[in-house]
């Protein structure tokens, strides 16, 4: 009888994730040496787990062994936005991926029980269990009394869209105002490099998924740069809440393009620090986000966005 192969544990699995984010971040190259002990201080976490995290990697062919100094990356990162997508999923990830895609179609109430997703999902206790829980660390649910779980508010209708925005057009310019703001220049760089990149593809074969991964990355650097922590943590929460299908839905190919562009602009201003001015551009951008129509681009954004050149 054969074996049926094991799925990877799912700590492993986000950890493998993790690694791939923070050598994105940080500019790692392909051939970059991954000490386990500089990982595991980077990923907050100990050497075990991380030894099976790049065990993992490297069955996948993004990291290789070698006998004389240990892993290494294997890839460019820069070119491979779909490496995420390439990682085995754990059964309960893949749940928890089926909750929020019919939750974002309304197949799903705001208001979920155990026992209701078992028989949906023809899946066991244990595996919705662990579902909800994966979920409710990322801030996508909360609980409620009882065997009910609650569905925060998504940013995934016009209202909540407008409140969203609303949101962070009060804290993000406040986060690069705030003193002792301090941007992360290697994760910068790194970042750029990958806007830019995507930025050069056609309209044809622009990849939407790697723009969300972007806006998010880039909105997140600008929340933990902030030295007052509850600005962070309420930055880095709400964001959490983009990750959702649908969220980027309805918005053309111009905007996303244009949304770089602006990207691209604010970053200039972050690295030159010109804090003021960073802060201006970043509240223009949220503005035209909120539109989410392209002509907006003739009406105001204006001369921020096309005067603003890089110091050199």
């Amino acid at each position: 009888m054969q074996a049926v192969a094991r799925r990877p544990r799912t700590n492993h699995l986000d950890l493998a994730q993790r690694i791939l984010d923070v050598a994105r971040q940080r500019g790692f190259e392909a051939g970059a040496h991954l000490p386990e002990q500089q990982i595991a201080s980077l990923c907050n976490v100990s050497r075990t787990p991380v030894r099976a995290a790049l065990r993992l990697l490297t069955e996948k062919g993004v990291v290789r062994w070698e006998a004389e100094s240990g892993y290494r990356l294997a890839v460019d990162l820069t070119k491979q936005a779909t490496l995420a997508t390439d990682l085995p999923s754990a059964e309960e990830d893949e749940l928890a991926e089926m909750i929020l895609r019919d939750r974002s179609a309304r197949r799903l109430d705001q208001t979920v029980t155990v026992g209701a997703l078992m028989r949906r999902y023809s899946a066991e206790r244990k595996t919705v269990l662990k579902a909800l829980k994966k979920l409710t660390d990322e801030n996508l649910l909360d609980r409620a009394p009882g065997q009910a779980w609650l569905f925060r508010r998504a940013p995934d209708d016009p209202e909540a869209q407008g409140e969203s925005y609303e949101f962070r057009l009060l804290l993000e310019p406040a986060a690069i105002l705030a003193p002792g703001f301090r941007l992360d220049g290697t994760r910068a760089a790194a970042l750029r490099q990958r806007m830019e990149a995507l930025l050069a593809l056609p309209d044809a074969t622009f990849d939407i998924r790697e723009f969300q991964r972007l806006d998010i990355d880039f909105h997140g650097m600008i929340a933990d740069g902030s030295s007052n922590r509850f600005v962070t943590d309420a930055l880095s929460d709400h964001l959490r809440l983009r990750r959702l299908p649908g969220t980027y839905a309805g918005v053309n190919v111009f905007r996303l393009k244009q949304s770089l562009r602006e990207h691209l602009t604010i970053l200039d201003q972050l690295e030159s620090r010109q804090y003021e001015v960073a802060a201006d551009l970043l509240r223009v951008h949220l503005r035209l986000s909120r539109s989410q129509r392209p002509q907006a681009a003739s009406r105001g954004a204006p001369a921020l966005f096309g005067m603003i050149s890089r110091p050199d």
